[in-house]
Order: C-alpha cells, then sequence, then structure tokens
C-alpha cells in the first residue's frame, strides 16, 4: 500500500471540504488527475474511501481512519518545515488559522498584514468558519490555532483571549422606525434585513438564533462582506446585524443598537491543542494574536 505525499494531500483537502473537485483545486490538480488518484488510493487500499452522495463525498469509516493519519503526517511536515527553517534558505513554512467572521475582520485591519511583512519566511493559510466547527478543527489538527466564541466548546483545547465581541443591529440614519438605543432579535423578526453570502457564518449563527425565537429572517438581499452590507443599509436597502466593529468603521452614515440578547456579546478566544507542541512560526503567530 503506497500513499504519497501528494495522495495524502489530495484526500485531506477533498475530505475537509466535501467536494473532489474544491479538493483538487486547492491541490493545483485537475479534476480528472484528483478523481483517479482517489481511485488508485480505493484500489490499492481495497475499500472505498470516500462516500459519493448527490451534494459531495464524507469520509468512509476507511477514510476516517485514512484522515487521522493524513493530518497527522501533514502536521509532521509542517512541524520539519519550522525546524529546518532556521538553516534553509527559500524554505518556507504555512500556519493554518481558523477564525469566525468577527476575528477575521479584526486579523485583516492590522495583525495579519503586520505579521506577514516582519516574517516573509511564513504564509498564513486563513479559514473563516464558524466558531463550533472552529473548535472541532483545532481538536482534530485540520487547523493549527483558531479563534472563536467560548460557547462553541473549548474547554479540550488550551486557550488565550483575543477580544470581546459585539454584535449590533445598523440602520440608516434616515429610516424610520426602531427607536431608542436597543433592541431584541424578537423585535427585528418582522424586518427586512441585508444579509452576508449563504454559508457565512455569522449569517447563520443569527438564522439559528431567529429560528430558536420561533422566527426567521426576511434577508431581501445577500452580499459578501460586511463592508458592502454596511454599505446597502446605509442606502435604505434594510437593517442588519454586524459586529460593533463594522458598525464603527461606518458610523457617519449609519445608526448603531445595540442589541440586548445574551448571544450577542460574545467572548472571542485564540486555541490550539498545546500552545507548547506548536511548530515554531505557528508560536510566533500565536504570540502577535494573543
Amino acid at each position: 500500500m503506497r500513499f504519497d505525499l501528494v495522495d495524502l494531500r489530495l484526500f485531506l483537502l477533498v475530505a475537509e471540504r466535501g467536494s473532489i473537485t474544491h479538493g483538487a483545486e486547492l491541490a493545483g490538480l485537475a479534476l480528472a488527475s484528483a478523481s483517479a488518484r482517489i481511485k488508485g488510493m480505493e484500489e490499492r487500499l481495497g475499500a472505498p474511501l470516500l462516500e459519493r452522495r448527490r451534494r459531495g463525498v464524507v469520509p468512509t469509516a476507511a477514510g476516517q481512519a485514512l484522515l487521522h493519519h493524513a493530518r497527522a503526517v501533514q502536521n509532521q511536515i509542517e512541524a520539519m518545515a519550522g525546524d529546518l527553517a532556521a538553516y534553509a534558505t527559500g524554505l518556507r513554512a504555512r500556519v493554518r488559522l481558523m477564525a469566525n467572521t468577527a476575528a477575521t475582520a479584526e486579523l485583516l485591519r492590522e495583525i495579519l498584514p503586520t505579521f506577514l511583512v516582519a516574517h516573509p519566511g511564513i504564509d498564513i493559510e486563513l479559514d473563516e468558519r464558524p466558531s463550533h466547527e472552529i473548535a472541532q478543527a483545532v481538536a482534530s489538527g485540520a487547523a493549527d490555532l483558531g479563534i472563536a466564541a467560548t460557547w462553541a466548546g473549548l474547554a479540550h483545547l488550551e486557550q488565550k483571549p483575543f477580544f470581546i465581541d459585539r454584535l449590533v443591529v445598523i440602520a440608516a440614519r434616515n429610516r424610520p422606525g426602531l427607536e431608542g438605543r436597543t433592541v431584541n432579535l424578537t423585535e427585528l423578526l418582522g424586518e427586512s434585513f441585508v444579509g452576508l453570502s449563504t454559508g457565512h457564518a455569522l449569517q447563520e449563527h443569527i438564522a439559528r438564533q431567529a429560528a430558536r425565537l420561533g422566527g426567521h429572517l426576511h434577508v431581501r438581499i445577500r452580499v459578501p462582506g460586511l463592508d458592502n452590507v454596511c454599505r446597502l443599509v446605509a442606502q435604505g436597502a434594510g437593517i442588519a446585524i454586524v459586529p460593533e466593529s463594522a458598525a464603527r468603521r461606518s458610523a457617519r452614515t449609519l445608526r448603531t443598537l445595540r442589541l440586548t440578547d445574551d448571544w450577542a456579546t460574545r467572548q472571542l478566544n485564540l486555541c490550539a491543542r498545546r500552545f507548547d507542541d506548536l511548530t515554531p512560526q505557528a508560536k510566533l503567530l500565536a504570540a502577535a494574536l494573543a
């Protein structure tokens, strides 16, 4: 049974993305080549590694076992790159970081640009996910570091405080209604919303809270990025729920109301399985984030 590093990396990407097409794109392979590699792996093993479904693929029991070992191999390669980086000219290392929507917005403003300039030999693979998926990914080794809300269940991980994220309601300055300075989600269920793209971590979080109240959000339009949401709200297209930091950047054109629901204030923590076991490059990034 021979699986080379390209096979293992491809299978890891396919399993994590739930799609052979997306996995092939990330691995830099043509779809036909990726499919042939996975088929060859299954033939050498003598068992299927992926279960094909209408909306993608999921690992079989054998695939789950291979996924565990593929992650271990990937972690060892990253550790090797980290240990050799001080001696080998041009050798690069990659740190896998997952963060929720609010953390991503903060990271991209100053922290990550400053870090990348200061450390030209370190690449960062930033993936925006919901907090509960981040906790699972860090615990399984799919990510080196994560920034997630504490409600997601981080007790089994080592943690350091990152920042407090507050969600607020934004509306156009001249929009009638929504008087006062505070509001709760129940009062908003009849309003028209500007939302983030389908599948976006923050939008899914808000939708789940509405469902718990027995309602749903009427989303008139979904757009990529918080800045686009703020721009449409300022022009009167609807209201939105966004992190306070995003609302603050557009304060001149928006009216902001504090969202009083308990879930609207979240402590975000930086987490890892063990900070001491990180590669040297991941330790540098963790220090910059904490």
